[in-house]
């Protein structure tokens, strides 16, 4: 699992034209499975995302969560971030999950998300979608299940 986490002031997703879930001051996700994910990933991921301190406080210091800054969340399927570019310059995406699979996914991670009591919003998987987001900061981080340190 891979999640691409911004930290925004606003952020959208449109399906042709029809806006379909958008929120302020927040945590912008792009998000991606491969068949190796497990129940235990979206709990690890759940946890880290609600709990990265990358909210400035008073100071000006990077110390709160989105639960302290009263934020939310837009959640967006992305199969592309398993994208392998080593051989010739089309991107496979052999590492990307079963879209069914995936799909299953990314909508108990969304629910995950939410009973932690954050708002959540999200796009729609699978579909063609337009994303926009104004990144505060800029803050992105680069979360992989995979890899955890």
């Amino acid at each position: 699992m891979r999640v691409v986490v911004q930290r925004v002031s606003r952020s959208r997703v449109s399906i042709a034209e029809r806006s379909v879930g958008k929120i302020n001051r927040g945590l912008m996700l792009l998000v991606a499975f491969n068949d190796q994910d497990t129940a235990a990933d979206l709990d690890y991921a759940v946890r880290k995302i609600t709990n990265l301190r990358i909210f400035e406080n008073e100071e000006g210091k990077m110390d709160w969560s989105i639960n302290e800054v009263g934020g939310a969340i837009l959640s967006v399927s992305q199969f592309t971030l398993f994208a392998s570019t080593k051989k010739g310059n089309r991107p496979s995406f052999t590492k990307s999950g079963n879209p069914e699979t995936a799909s299953q996914l990314y909508d108990e991670f969304n629910q995950r998300l939410a009973q932690t009591g954050i708002p959540v919003q999200t796009g729609e998987f699978g579909a063609d979608m337009q994303v926009e987001l104004v990144n505060d900061g800029p803050v992105t981080i680069l979360l992989d299940t995979q890899n955890k340190e």
